[in-house]
């Protein structure tokens, strides 16, 4: 990437101060940035120059770089990750609202690479909160399970999972790095129904260091209950930074709105 961007740095720089019209030099710098895009010089997640890159190619202030880039990301041209880079934003993964899908196959029909890491995997006491969520006695064992989903490496997902024993017995046991816990409680306790509430929220400390983002970025947020038959399997809240997800429903009936 460094030395792509070294190869054309003195033509860089002599279209920025020749585009440059009065106009702010941050203003000339996002343009550049967004011609390399829209070309297709820099495609979809590619890493583009860091504030110290554009500083050093372009001889601009630090103060004029960080502003180019805070404002594509806030345009959605880029996606900044917190400690990692700036990137090409793609075109948003999208889940549908009413259905319960596997984020593994959502990212695969894209044809892009799913990964997830297991932050918790364990047998807990339920709290009030997870107890009422699946109809069990305050202080009744549950399974907990914690996991980060990426799409080519980015995160966009942040499942917190709270299971019934007693409908997946041998949750604690499963791989969950190489099967998701939808994948894997679809087989266990085939799904009779669901539950959802989606919210907008700003992601606590901890999710923001999980999900490599910023606090002050916005998440949607789905608090989803399934169900086989007339027990209640699992109570599941999924955070997707708003910036890299977006959720999607349609319906073919007609009348309906």
């Amino acid at each position: 990437m460094r030395k792509e961007w070294a190869v054309k740095e003195l033509s860089d720089r002599e279209k920025l101060r020749a585009d440059n019209d009065g106009s702010p030099l941050y203003v000339s710098v996002k343009q550049l940035i967004l011609e390399k895009i829209h070309s297709g010089v820099w495609p979809p997640k590619q890493r583009v120059p860091s504030e110290n890159e554009l500083v050093a190619e372009l001889g601009v202030s630090k103060m004029t770089a960080n502003r180019a880039l805070r404002e594509l990301a806030n345009e959605g041209e880029l996606v900044r990750i917190q400690g990692v880079g700036s990137f090409v934003a793609d075109r948003k993964g999208y889940s549908a609202l009413f259905e319960v899908r596997n984020i593994a196959e959502e990212i695969a029909e894209r044809g892009q690479v799913h990964k997830a890491v297991v932050v918790v995997l364990a047998a807990e006491q339920a709290s009030p909160e997870v107890a009422d969520s699946l109809d069990l006695e305050i202080g009744s064992q549950v399974y907990h399970s914690l996991i980060i989903h990426y799409e080519n490496d980015v995160p966009v997902q942040l499942e917190d999972r709270f299971v019934n024993p007693a409908a997946a017995p041998d949750y604690l046991a499963q791989d969950f790095a190489a099967q998701t816990p939808n994948a894997y409680l679809t087989e266990a306790a085939p799904l009779s129904g669901s539950e959802h509430i989606v919210e907008a929220v700003m992601p606590q400390a901890w999710e923001c260091k999980l999900l490599m983002m910023l606090r002050t970025e916005p998440c949607l947020a789905i608090r989803r209950r399934t169900w086989s038959g007339t027990c209640i399997v699992s109570t599941a809240r999924l955070l997707y930074p708003g910036n890299r997800y977006r959720l999607q429903t349609r319906s073919d009936k007609a009348g309906e709105s």
